[in-house]
């Protein structure tokens, strides 16, 4: 027996146009009006965010390591904020990802 599920998907364009039309269900004009103490209090009372709750600053960079090819979705911005970054941002992308696995294996 097959699921029921309740995940729409849309295109970035829809999205975009959904958006332009008013129909985010987000409150983007309460969300900037929050102040930087009220902003991390609402992350840390989500519980999505539960696990991230760790020192980037101590985030290292190891010698590459045999690779796997991927194909994953990314938000757009994170993507674009990579690629800003210049040559090698699949790497740098990678390094994130290797520092949060590290960091999740340490307090395991």
């Amino acid at each position: 027996m097959a699921r029921k599920t309740h995940i729409k998907k849309y295109t970035a364009e829809e999205l975009e146009e959904k958006t332009r039309h008013g129909e985010s269900l987000s409150d983007w004009n309460r969300a900037m009006a929050l102040t930087e103490e009220e902003l991390e209090a609402a992350i840390k009372s989500d519980p999505d965010e539960a696990d991230l709750d760790f020192d980037w600053s101590k985030v290292t960079i190891d010698p590459p390591q045999p690779k796997e090819v991927l194909n994953m979705r990314i938000d757009k911005d994170v993507l674009d904020y990579f690629k800003k970054t210049g040559r090698g941002y699949q790497t740098r992308i990678n390094a994130v990802l290797r520092g949060y696995v590290d960091q999740k294996r340490k307090h395991a």
